[in-house]
């Protein structure tokens, strides 16, 4: 049986300092932007100090991991910014049309996967941070096929929406591997 990590004892972990201090009034694009900064940086906690034991999968059928998350968050960092709203020509980096679910489905213990999968999601979310903190305003847009005109507002809400929906994920995962939980 793991040691479990208590909520109580994750208040001021390492990290964890000012996470949520973002602006509360104001500005919407500062609000919009340091509630996505929370929720990335609450992924990262929740990963923080595993290696191959991200690669571990939920439960059977399940091909849900912890790294499986980070991939497939970096490929929808890249596809709203990069593709949408920047107009970059570019493919998903673990994902395709003919493996959709290759983010979740290729996460493996492979020597590096860990490594390259990190990399990939710190590149795209800074050029998200780059992007969201250069245009002109939260009315810039984009094109997708799924969603139609789609504005810098929509994506940085939509963005939000799916950081905290896997964070959920991230939480029960985490739980599995070694017990911690709340972070």
């Amino acid at each position: 049986m793991t040691s479990r990590t208590r909520r109580a004892e994750l208040i001021g972990a390492e990290g964890s300092e000012g996470r949520f201090d973002g602006p509360a009034t104001g500005d919407e694009r500062p609000m919009l932007l340091s509630v996505l900064a929370a929720q990335r940086t609450t992924l990262e906690l929740k990963c923080a100090g595993l290696g191959a034991e991200l690669s571990r999968r939920s439960v059977e059928p399940s091909t849900l991991s912890l790294l499986g998350i980070v991939r497939h968050l970096a490929d929808m960092e890249r596809k709203w910014f990069r593709k949408v709203l920047a107009g970059q020509d570019v493919r998903p980096r673990f994902s395709s049309a003919a493996d959709p679910d290759g983010d979740f489905d290729g996460a493996g213990s492979a020597p590096g996967a860990v490594e390259e999968a990190w990399a990939a999601w710190r590149h795209e979310v800074e050029f998200a941070d780059r992007f969201a903190a250069g245009a002109p305003g939260l009315d810039v847009e984009g094109e997708d096929p799924w969603r139609g005109k789609v504005s810098l507002r929509w994506v940085l809400i939509h963005m939000i929406e799916e950081y905290a929906r896997h964070n959920g994920h991230a939480d029960l995962l985490r739980e599995r591997i070694d017990g911690a939980v709340g972070m």
